[in-house]
């Protein structure tokens, strides 16, 4: 499944791209490209490796000062049922804990590490090395939905636009979460059981590698199918079509832009932009100059305390812990951060490939013109046509999904409403493409199975339960 929606992806960014002139010159999807696998290596990749050799050491103490197998003892009635394949003992089921324990206090980039930790743990209980198993598939479902206690990236968001009162989204991105949760659990338990999606025997790898040396000699005798004649077809002829945009007149794209009314949705969208840009920036401005730590009402104050006493808090608990019972702590730290590295080399090639597409598809437009093109139905069915490339863009893309959501939150033109619902849609979802391609590049599993469709069904939930209790709370 990954490889068509990789495929189409790529297709679809470089047509669309082609159409509205950003093949090439500044901006264009190439050059974004160039920048997201820079940014997959230099910005994501080795910056991980420090943190994963950080957290590896301290889940290390954890686990030889026996914290986390008391952890485990008291949840493991709920984790038998979520992970029965899973022995309650096995570590797996430590680092799971503290995955999960992390993305709920809102330590995403810290939770990574622990993350990549259980993955590799659940790879030694996988009977098929190259197959996502039930349990990994059920832990990424949780782990995509991402049930939050304090949404803290939307409410500095918000704080940072100058909206008052950011605190009121906390609870309904709670209840949103709870409900994406509970949709990518149910419907990854539920999916694991049909036998569509039951797990494949491994290829030998001697086996494999000569099926792929001799993969051309069988093509070129079985032919290409019709139906992927029909869609080399289509793809060549819409190249040939942006082609011509691109060396002919420019008045060609100006005239074929302007006649499907595409034109006017670009211009009005890069105003848009450059408006929510500048009015961000005053506000930041103002919000320092404001700044002091007596002006900052109690409640954040005594939030953003919380948050900063959580690692701290587990660092005392590990080696505090760990000292009392006579561990090397500063050997075992070292043991366990040595894999860090290795671990962040192996999902490289993973994250270039995914990143350099989804700067192609972001910098294209093509989620302008998915937008309104979708417009009247939405408005039908009562889902806010402004939130809609917010909602496409979190699965794929972090940085993306915050600009789009800085964008959102500092237009005059939007409500409070508006306004609200994105905050809450934006900490009630997480970006399924990313931590799937990082999670399972991992361990090398290369059939997802039903993973993707598990983590999609539990974005769903929580966009849906965003935008109903956006409009129960702030309506």
């Amino acid at each position: 499944m990954l490889n068509s929606i990789w495929a189409t992806l790529l297709f679809v960014g470089l047509i669309v791209a082609g159409l509205v002139g950003r093949v090439s010159g500044a901006g264009s999807v190439i050059d974004a490209a160039m920048k997201g696998a820079e940014k997959a290596v230099m910005g994501i990749a080795l910056p991980l490796a420090g943190m994963m050799m950080f957290w590896l050491g301290v889940l290390r103490l954890l686990e030889k000062a026996g914290v986390l197998e008391a952890v485990v003892r008291v949840l493991s009635p709920l984790l038998r049922r979520i992970f029965p394949e899973v022995p309650t003992q096995h570590p797996a089921m430590s680092a799971m804990v503290m995955n999960l324990s992390a993305n709920m206090l809102g330590l995403s980039n810290n939770a990574t590490p622990l993350g990549l930790k259980a993955m590799g743990h659940l790879q030694e209980l996988n009977p098929h090395k190259q197959t996502a198993s039930n349990a990994m598939i059920t832990f990424l479902a949780l782990n995509t939905a991402a049930f939050t206690l304090i949404p803290m990236s939307a409410m500095n968001f918000l704080n940072a636009a100058g909206i008052p009162n950011s605190y009121r989204v906390i609870l309904p991105t709670i209840l949103a979460t709870a409900c994406a949760s509970f949709g990518a659990a149910a419907s990854a338990l539920f999916l694991n059981r049909l036998p569509r999606f039951a797990p494949q025997p491994d290829e030998p790898e001697a086996a494999a590698g000569e099926a792929s040396s001799a993969q051309p000699t069988a093509a070129s005798k079985a032919g290409v199918s019709r139906r992927a004649r029909g869609w080399l077809t289509l793809l060549i002829g819409l190249f040939i079509a942006v082609s011509a945009l691109e060396l002919g007149p420019p008045s060609w794209r100006a005239t074929v832009l302007e006649k499907s009314g595409l034109s006017q949705v670009i211009r009005q969208a890069g105003e848009r932009k450059a408006q929510a840009e500048a009015e961000l920036a005053k506000k930041k401005e103002q919000a320092a100059a404001q700044a002091s730590p007596e002006a900052a009402p109690s409640w954040r104050r005594v939030m953003d305390g919380a948050s900063g006493l959580a690692i701290p808090a587990i660092l005392i608990l590990a080696v505090g812990f760990a000292w009392a019972k006579k561990v090397r702590v500063y050997e075992e730290f070292v043991e366990g951060a040595k894999e860090g590295f290795a671990v962040a080399t192996r999902i490289m090639p993973y994250l270039v490939a995914m990143l350099a597409v989804l700067a192609i598809l972001r910098e294209s437009g093509a989620f302008l013109l998915l937008e309104h093109a979708l417009a009247p139905l939405l408005g039908l069915i009562g889902f806010p046509v402004e939130l809609l490339s917010l909602a496409l863009m979190r699965p794929l893309s972090g940085s993306g999904s915050q600009g789009l959501l800085i964008e959102i939150i500092t237009r005059s033109d939007l409500s409070e409403t508006v306004k609200f619902t994105a905050a809450i849609l934006y900490g009630s979802t997480e970006t399924t493409f990313y931590v799937l391609t990082v999670y399972f590049g991992s361990v090398g599993i290369r059939r997802f199975r039903h993973a993707l469709m598990a983590g999609l069904i539990g974005d769903f939930c929580g966009m849906a339960s965003a935008v109903v209790f956006g409009r129960l709370l702030f309506g």
